[in-house]
């Protein structure tokens, strides 16, 4: 996927400063290039619990934020955040206290 898609799909409106920092994130997530796709997917099935997958300002990383708006929704999100982590052997790290998680990359 071409780097400008990608942030498009993701909300941004894609310059210069953005594309390096995707390019940034890209070479600091382990096997990016076998989870990208995934990561997109997970975006997309987030948007219905009120959560995204962004890029973090203050580390390396994608970042998944729950914003639900119930407990329950959450939890639901949650419930999706697991299964993709599971399902695609991708490393997430959840914050202490937060509902935000960093996508470390593939777990070989």
């Amino acid at each position: 996927m071409q780097r400008d898609a990608m942030l498009k799909q993701l909300g941004y409106i894609p310059n210069d400063a953005l594309i390096d920092q995707l390019k940034t994130i890209e070479t600091n997530t382990v096997g990016y290039e076998k989870i990208q796709k995934h990561i997109m997917d997970l975006h997309d099935a987030l948007k219905v619990y009120g959560s995204f997958v962004a890029m973090s300002n203050s580390v390396n990383s994608f970042k998944i934020k729950v914003e639900a708006p119930s407990p329950e929704i959450a939890q639901e999100a949650h419930e999706k955040i697991q299964h993709f982590s599971d399902k695609f052997k991708v490393t997430i790290k959840k914050l202490d206290n937060k509902e935000t998680y960093y996508i470390v990359g593939f777990n070989q």
